[in-house]
């Protein structure tokens, strides 16, 4: 009838008996490899007239298995107690999403049973047995809504009891347990409680399985006493987790039907038919699409890397797995994320050589090994492609460089060559002008430029200030015809401009002796600066070049010489000088550079001298290497025994920067012995060569390393050693000289001028003072007084003649030494160095005879000044009608353009000249006599020169000392006492008032004895 239960065996009858294990077995792969949708049908649903059958209803949208009601005979289940257990039949199915996941064709299912073979057979004793072990022989299905007719236990609420705190493992997996007061032997379970075996039951028609049989059977094998039936299925659980070992653990079974197990993986493989592995596939059917695929990575990966034990999280492995899409495969991090045992099997993981240790680790091996060795020959293959690419690259770019670079070369070179052509024409001009030129209004700009080669601009200090020292030039406005356009490496304040037209303001005032006719020459005279001083701070670069690079200077010149005649007075030439030139198409009054650096070095004055037959020291040119510079060296001392000390002098070197001396004959051990060989032969015999050989081996033998001990540097800061001396010495070639006989050795500079007409003058001559060593000049006595005038002006004519027959033109300086020879006491003068260009002494003679307005006379060694008077306004016209010559009165000058003081920079240059006012250091117009300063900068303010202008020159002298005294007293303290050359350069003077005086002495005593010889 509809409303009754049918039986098992009325269900057989009406199915085949063929269809039935198929049936059955189709359901459970139904069941194990679909995404299903359990139906809630309703109780009318379920009890339809129609009795269902077995088969699975696709609908529209989802899928719905419907499955019959199986009504079974009244069954009681034997336990410890008599009692039996009741399932509840109201139990609620886990709500569980739908997750989408992988379709892989073959999923895990159940182990095959015995029914899959034979038609359901249904025994009257298997009925007996009770439901459980129907359900363990897979005779009825898992999923089947089981009802018992006589319940043997009914279902009631429980008092809880108080568990000990060592038994309260988890909230949600406690268990109550409750003794019926009717029957003490029946044992109830909650409905909450039922997960413990996975079976689930729900009044709206969901089915959920049953819990494998072997849980089960184990249940009933175990007869303990039951004290506490919460302690026991613990204690029971414990033991199925360390017999069986895909199990859950015991508080993850009792917890909610969503529950969290451990997945154990031996050897990267899963126990498929472990009861704890089949219940987590059951319990989370929907998603087992995305779990297995998850799984089977996991597995790979394990076995790929030989991990003996793994532990997955079971929660965690559906939460992760279900977020892949199907086209996405989890990553080793992912894989890792599920795992218990996280570090213990990421250690392994990394553990080198753990890949060919697993499944296909030969083969991975082989491969690796293989891959690799196809790698080194590829990367061999690429590398030595790379080379070959990179070389033809670097051919090519030196190719493009090399032909760029011969263009720019050749550019550059028809560059210079037409400077220089155009040079000679302008050159050519200026001389057959010159007679006109000099005598007509004119513009002279004045270009301080040291155009010295790279190398040795890189090792002069404060290049722009050692350029800018050469001030005197402005005073060339002097002449009534002249203006001057001085060109300066440094960029001056105000206050200095300032201080230089006050100066140069002087002109009437001198001439007239009236300081109140002080005037104003800012119009006759332009300082510029060039603006490429700021582009090029760090490329020591010469002021002529600077000045090329310096548009817009360049073209406020052509504005200031327009329509008027206009030449260069440069200083050290330099081929940018002819460039500059060329950009103001004006001439140069002074020498080609190819020209001026040959003859300036000095082996090439020592060429001049030698043409020019002037007396030199003994010594030898040209030397570029050790062996030449030590037999050179050994034949010298050979053929001057008398001479102490030697002198080594590099080639482009100036200012003694380049100079080293040595005092040979003192430190030579075999020097005696080199005199007895001497004496032993006959003057006419030791003048022969084959006898100096024994002296020579000798010598040569000792000199390396007498040198190396004793050669003393004059500049020790720029050559510490003998060792960078040498090395420079020798790459730049030099000179060895012998140094003067006596101890009293005066130097002395001659400034000249060869015009371009050919016309020698010599301009300025002066002795040298020495603040900074016996070879340094560092000042000057103006006018020389230590030569007789005619004998310096022949020999100075005669190197004029040589240097204009050789092409130099322009200013050129000569120096020389005099001293009395010992052996003849006759006086010495010897030529020692030629320098090719503008000089600081004749800047210096320029603004002594700008402030004086006097007349110096090099050929009488005179320097003459008129001395004005004061008169009123009206009678010095009286006196220029009536032209009355002004007496005339002999003046020598102490001017120096070296003096440095380290406290200088701590005063600014009005408290200087404040100070030095309140100490009467100043000049006297009148007179025409005083002290003169020329500042160079005002930033770091640490040097200056001065200019001091008296009668004679014993007194000059004692006043030049006297305000470098005054001077160093009111700008140092006790306890600093600066770095500075004032105290040398006193010392120095004071060495030639002694000399002035002995000489007095000596004149005094000759003169009365000429008298009594003329008596008689």
């Amino acid at each position: 009838m509809p409303g009754e239960p049918t039986t098992l065996c009325q269900l057989q009858n009406k199915l085949p008996s063929g269809d039935s294990g198929k049936h059955a077995e189709n359901y459970l792969s139904t069941m194990n490899r679909q995404v299903l949708t359990i139906s809630s049908t309703d109780d009318k649903e379920v009890h339809s007239k129609e009795p269902p059958k077995w088969g699975l209803h696709f609908g529209a949208s989802q899928k719905q298995l419907i499955l019959p009601r199986v009504p079974v005979e009244p069954m009681t289940v034997q336990a410890y107690s008599k009692s039996a257990l009741r399932i509840s039949q109201s139990s609620q199915m886990c709500s569980q999403k739908i997750v989408k996941g992988h379709t892989v064709s073959n999923l895990w299912g159940f182990p095959a049973s015995r029914y899959m073979d034979s038609p359901l057979p249904l025994l009257e004793e298997d009925i007996t047995k009770g439901v459980l072990s129907l359900t363990e022989q897979r005779l009825v299905p898992p999923a089947a809504k089981i009802t018992l007719q006589t319940p043997p236990v009914v279902s009631k609420a429980a008092p809880s009891h108080e568990f000990h705190r060592q038994h309260k493992k988890s909230a949600v997996g406690e268990i109550s347990s409750r003794v019926d007061p009717e029957n003490t032997g029946t044992t109830a379970f909650p409905n909450s409680k039922e997960a413990i075996y996975g079976t689930y039951s729900s009044s709206k028609g969901n089915i959920a399985p049953l819990p494998p049989s072997s849980s089960m059977v184990s249940a009933r094998k175990s007869k303990p006493v039951w004290t506490c039936p919460a302690q026991q299925l613990e204690s029971e659980l414990q033991i199925l987790s360390q017999t069986q070992p895909l199990q859950m653990s015991p508080h993850q079974s009792l917890q909610d039907p969503c529950f969290d197990c451990d997945i154990v993986v031996y050897h990267g493989t899963i126990d498929q038919k472990a009861p704890g592995f089949l219940a987590f596939k059951q319990h989370y059917c929907l998603s087992w699409g995305s779990v297995v695929f998850f799984l089977e990575h996991t597995e790979k990966l394990l076995k790929d890397y030989a991990v003996p034990l793994a532990k997955i999280n079971s929660k965690k492995l559906v939460e992760v797995a279900s977020d892949f899409e199907p086209t996405e495969n989890p990553t080793k991090s992912d894989i890792l994320s599920v795992i218990k045992n996280q570090s213990t099997v990421e250690k392994i993981l990394n553990r080198p050589g753990q890949r060919y240790k697993g499944q296909g680790g030969t083969e991975m091996a082989a491969t690796k090994i293989q891959a690799t060795w196809r790698c080194y020959q590829a990367r061999k293959t690429y590398v030595h492609f790379r080379q070959q690419q990179w070389a033809s690259g670097v051919i090519a770019i030196s190719w493009l460089l090399h032909n760029h670079m011969a263009r720019v070369k050749k550019t550059l070179k028809e560059s210079c060559q037409r400077h220089l052509e155009n040079f000679y024409i302008r050159a050519k001009h200026l001389a057959a002008n010159w007679n006109r030129i000099r005598t007509s209004r004119r513009t002279i700009i004045h270009i301080p430029s040291l155009g010295y080669s790279q190398c040795i601009r890189e090792h002069i200090p404060d290049l722009a200030l050692q350029q800018n020292m050469q001030m005197g030039r402005l005073c060339d406005i002097l002449d009534a015809n002249v203006d001057v356009i001085y060109i300066c490496p440094l960029h001056l304040s105000e206050e200095l401009l300032q201080y230089y037209n006050k100066l140069l303001g002087l002109q009437a005032a001198v001439r007239s002796g009236n300081p109140e006719d002080m005037g104003d020459l800012q119009d006759r005279f332009k300082i510029l600066t060039p603006e490429a001083i700021n582009s090029f701070p760090k490329h020591h670069m010469c002021l002529a070049t600077q000045l090329k690079y310096s548009p817009k200077t360049i073209k406020r010149i052509k504005i200031l010489i327009q329509s008027r005649d206009a030449y260069i007075i440069g200083g050290v030439p330099h081929k940018d000088d002819l460039a500059v030139a060329d950009m103001l198409n004006v001439p140069i009054l002074g020498s080609v550079p190819e020209v001026a650096h040959l003859y300036s070095t000095k082996s090439g004055s020592k060429r001049i001298f030698a043409s020019a037959c002037v007396p030199t020291p003994p010594g030898a040119s040209d030397i570029y290497n050790n062996e030449q510079m030590i037999s050179v060296l050994s034949q010298l001392i050979i053929d001057n025994m008398e001479v102490q000390r030697w002198l080594f002098k590099v080639n482009d070197e100036s200012g003694g920067n380049g100079t080293a001396y040595c005092d040979i004959i003192s430190h030579l051990k075999c020097y005696h012995w080199v005199q007895k060989e001497r004496q032993s032969y006959s003057p006419e015999i030791w003048s022969k060569k084959w006898a100096h050989e024994p002296a020579l081996v000798k010598i040569s033998q000792e000199l390396p390393g007498l040198l190396a001990q004793h050669v003393q540097p004059v500049n020790e800061k720029r050559f510490p050693t003998w060792e960078k001396f040498l090395q420079t010495f020798l790459s730049q070639g030099g000179v060895i000289e012998a140094f003067p006989l006596s101890e009293n050795v005066t130097n002395l500079t001659v400034d000249m001028l060869i015009e371009p007409t050919g016309k020698i003058k010599i301009v300025s001559s002066g002795d040298q003072l020495h603040a900074d060593g016996p070879l340094r000049s560092s000042g000057t006595t103006i006018p020389q007084c230590s030569v007789d005038p005619a004998v310096l002006n022949s020999l100075c004519l005669k190197i004029g003649e040589t240097c204009k027959s050789k092409g130099v033109l322009g200013y050129f300086s000569v120096d020389f030494v005099t001293f009395i020879h010992p052996q003849t006491m006759e006086q010495q003068v010897w030529a020692t160095d030629l320098d090719l260009c503008y000089s600081d002494q004749l800047a210096l003679t320029q603004l002594m005879l700008y402030v004086t307005d006097g007349n110096l006379d090099c050929r009488s060694s005179r320097f003459e000044v008129s001395l004005g008077s004061k008169k009123t306004k009206s009678q010095r016209i009286q006196h220029e009608k009536t032209k009355t010559p002004s007496p005339i009165s002999n003046r020598c000058a102490v001017a120096s353009s070296q003096l440095r003081h380290s406290s200088l920079s701590v005063i600014y240059y009005n408290v200087l000249l404040q100070m030095c006012k309140a100490h009467s250091v100043g000049f006297d117009l009148q007179e025409k006599q005083g002290t003169v300063f020329i500042l160079y900068e005002d930033q770091k303010r640490y040097r200056l020169g001065m200019i001091t202008i008296g009668e004679d020159l014993q007194g000059v002298l004692m006043t030049f000392a006297r305000n470098l005294f005054i001077i160093h007293q009111e700008i140092s303290a006790p306890n600093m006492q600066g770095e500075t050359n004032f105290k040398m350069a006193i010392q120095g003077i004071k060495a030639i008032l002694g000399i002035t005086a002995e000489n007095k002495l000596k004149l005094e005593e000759e003169q009365p004895s000429k008298a009594d010889a003329l008596k008689e």
